[in-house]
């Protein structure tokens, strides 16, 4: 008998338990297709066998040093690991392995090159390149993406707008939707029930727009008492002491990273959820999972008003829209859903029914399998 085909999905960036990457991907991965799976991260938390049978889980050591000296070691490790684990399939989520990429194709190995964000246009917000490297970054950065797009043997994209910088036969794009059961609070209290609280979840950062939301909460407490619950790491870290010298932050509840269970916990007892990033390049036409969360687990959203949003939110009549640097017109909107708990609610229950007819991973999940059947003929 042949034995059984194998893959590696890769990651030296994100978490172990990466929504798109581990609980999506690599669980449809291992649950769908005849393989056996073998996830590689570099965290320092150790190896293991998940709870999967057939998902091998390989740590290569916390990187060290600076971003340069991590890139280049995690592609050093990651090529050793994976030379002797000998995966017929390399699926890769960070930009920083293309060189990883390239080596193992010269070695005979199938990639798959998994594009979470458009990252040449990306990088004029990246705080941590200084702004006169960013327009030379950019371009590198594409030109990379370039000479992937040629060589690899598919381009798993987030977005349309990112596949649109793919060549479209190589390109399947997998949207970061989320997993509907999950977030499912049928069966808890009713929205308009529940205490007085607004959520959000995601990376704390200014360009997320987590300074205005702060200030909208002052706003909101001069005449309604309502408090903030916050998920999330700061990025980066000293902006979490800018943000706590806010008026509005004795109203805000810092609940840290959270584990699956704890988002929809936090979601279940809110009243809205809160996506109001900055009009960046790369959030403009982004479609951001902690809005189909929102809107998976019933509740309305507050969002920047961008057009794609817009299409979005008014096609589902499931939210309102704001500028996301306006405190004044969020707390306007934070006010709205306090001051009419009917209507919000069918607001959230309309959110709902559109994830369930689209905006869910079930539907994605189909396309990734097609790349894969593709790739492996």
């Amino acid at each position: 008998m042949s034995p059984r085909p194998r893959i590696a999905v890769l990651t030296t960036v994100h978490p172990r338990g990466d929504t798109r990457i581990y609980v999506k991907q690599v669980k449809t991965l291992a649950a769908k297709l005849p393989v056996d799976v073998d996830y590689v991260v570099a965290d320092g938390l150790g190896s293991d066998s998940a709870a999967l049978f057939n998902i091998k889980r390989h740590d290569l050591g916390k990187p060290r040093g600076g971003r340069l000296s991590r890139a280049v070691s995690g592609n050093r490790r990651a090529f050793a690991l994976l030379r002797r684990l000998k995966p017929d399939i390399v699926h890769f989520h960070d930009p920083e392995l293309i060189p990883l990429g390239l080596l193992l194709k010269l070695f005979g190995h199938k990639v798959i090159y998994d594009v979470h964000e458009d990252l040449p246009r990306q990088i004029a917000s990246k705080h941590w390149i200084p702004g006169p490297l960013r327009a030379p970054a950019a371009l590198a950065v594409s030109a990379a993406e370039g000479l992937a797009a040629l060589t690899f043997d598919a381009i798993v994209a987030a977005t349309p707008k990112i596949a649109a910088r793919f060549p479209r036969a190589k390109t399947t794009i997998v949207q970061n939707f989320p997993i509907a059961s999950e977030m499912d609070l049928g069966g808890w209290r009713t929205q308009q029930s529940n205490p007085p609280a607004f959520a959000y979840i995601g990376g704390i950062a200014r360009v997320r727009g987590c300074s205005e939301i702060v200030s909208a909460l002052a706003l909101l407490n001069q005449t309604h008492p309502a408090k903030l619950l916050m998920a999330g790491t700061f990025i980066p870290e000293a902006f979490g002491r800018e943000l706590q010298a806010l008026a509005g932050c004795q109203h805000v509840e810092f609940l840290g990273h959270l584990t699956r269970e704890g988002v929809r916990d936090t979601l279940g007892t809110a009243r809205a959820g809160l996506v109001t990033l900055y009009p960046e390049p790369n959030y403009i036409e982004s479609y951001p999972v902690k809005m189909f969360e929102y809107m998976a687990a019933g509740l309305p959203v507050i969002a920047s008003d961008f057009p794609l949003w817009r299409s979005i939110i008014e096609g589902a009549g499931c939210g309102l829209l704001a500028d996301p640097q306006d405190p004044a017109a969020i707390a306007a909107h934070m006010r709205w859903v306090l001051d009419n708990p009917d209507e919000a609610a069918a607001m959230g229950a309309r959110g709902r029914k559109a994830v369930e007819a689209g905006y869910k991973w079930d539907s994605e999940a189909v396309k990734l399998l097609s790349a894969y059947e593709r790739v492996m003929g």
